[in-house]
């Protein structure tokens, strides 16, 4: 028996329980205009009991429709037992038949069903309406061609159904189907946002948090190395220890999202550099020359030129060896141009796996732009570091 129409079910499948409920109104309005007309009253009486029953069936497979009893082939065994009856009791009882097509559907679990029971309910308002007028052959003949016709458009809806019925469950499975993707779709971004927030964070740390840590060992290193013999120096060390562990809080405080933004100082790129590099100086006592360009950009650009920056004068002060560094900040053809050298043992670039390069190139390809890296055993190494440029010129 299908069950009521539900959103999305094909037209097919609404026009069947359309008719159904429609069906029924005919009924009554053919059983009314009887009950009102000349019919014999020991007729009208059988027409209004058999009617009674036949709705009181419906009523109650609609309302238990898991019940085996009637169930959807008991009510159409009595719908085929009140035609054949009706159609003898009056004139133009016969039509129930055709209104009554669509239940045969309905309430029939397989084609082969429907068109069985609907076959049973032409031949039985063939018969009723034949004796109602006289049981003729040629009435008998003349009423079974019409009924066959009725009969089918039975079979034609019959075998419509079932693909009525398919469309709906495909529809209902590529819905499911939708519905999971879209979960799925959904956990597979959450799992990436937090890969991408992981692997930012962890660039964050390593440019500003670990940087800092490495430049407190080694300065508190130096500082107890020449205690005995440079107070001044380790003094100096020591302010630096100190300005450095700050600036490190400041930045976790940022991390942990409890200051408002980066610790980056405002001013021009130019500028922010010019701090670094002095602090660099001041530390490793290196001679630093910079030919720094004051280009306007925006602020997530002088973060990514600082770091890029950071990172490379941290792995000079670790690896190179280096006597002499070099940092040019300059306008390119289409782009700002960043590139630090140093005079320092060198290294083989296809050999470097480190975290800090990697994070410099996902870094700069989040703007568009590139990292370059040149270098080879004793000959020191250069990092060009590129970043389009605006239409209007800025970063």
């Amino acid at each position: 028996m299908l069950q009521r129409p539900r959103r999305g079910d094909p037209v097919w499948i609404w026009v069947l329980h359309g008719w159904e409920v429609f069906s029924w109104g005919l009924i009554a309005l053919v059983t009314l205009i009887t009950m009102l007309g000349g019919t014999p009253t020991d007729r009208k009486l059988w027409i209004l009991a058999l009617t009674a029953v036949l709705a009181l069936c419906y009523v109650r497979v609609r309302r238990h429709p898991g019940d085996r009893l009637p169930g959807g082939y008991g009510y159409l065994a009595v719908l085929v037992l009140v035609l054949g009856p009706l159609s003898y009791l009056g004139d133009g009882f016969g039509v129930f038949y055709a209104v009554t097509l669509a239940q045969f559907i309905v309430f029939a679990d397989s084609p082969r069903g429907a068109i069985l029971s609907s076959g049973l309910g032409a031949l039985a308002i063939t018969v009723g309406g034949s004796l109602r007028e006289g049981g003729r052959g040629e009435v008998f003949l003349t009423n079974t061609i019409s009924s066959l016709g009725v009969w089918a458009v039975a079979v034609v809806m019959a075998l419509l159904t079932p693909r009525a019925l398919a469309q709906r469950d495909e529809r209902a499975a590529l819905r499911a189907e939708l519905k999971s993707t879209q979960a799925e779709l959904a956990e597979v971004y959450q799992r990436q946002g937090a890969a991408e927030e992981r692997e930012r964070l962890a660039r964050e740390i390593h440019d500003t948090l670990a940087q800092g840590f490495a430049s407190i060992i080694v300065l508190a290193e130096a500082a107890r190395s020449q205690l005995a013999v440079d107070v001044d120096r380790s003094a100096q060390q020591l302010q630096s220890i100190e300005q450095t562990a700050r600036e490190n809080l400041a930045e976790a405080r940022v991390l942990v999202g409890a200051a408002p933004s980066s610790g980056v100082a405002p001013g021009s790129v130019a500028a922010t550099l010019r701090r670094t590099l002095d602090r660099f100086t001041e530390d490793t006592g290196l001679d630093v020359t910079a030919d720094l360009a004051d280009i306007a950009c925006d602020r997530p650009t002088r973060i990514a030129l600082l770091r890029c920056t950071q990172e490379s004068l941290a792995n000079i002060r670790k690896h190179a060896a280096a006597t002499t560094v070099g940092v040019v900040l300059a306008h390119g053809p289409d782009t700002v141009e960043l590139e630090i050298t140093d005079d320092g043992r060198g290294f083989v670039v296809e050999d470097s796996r480190g975290f800090g390069l990697d994070g410099m190139r996902k870094r700069l390809a989040e703007f568009g732009g590139g990292l370059t890296v040149t270098s080879s055993l004793g000959d020191g190494t250069r990092i060009l570091a590129t970043i389009p440029l605006a239409p209007d010129g800025q970063v």
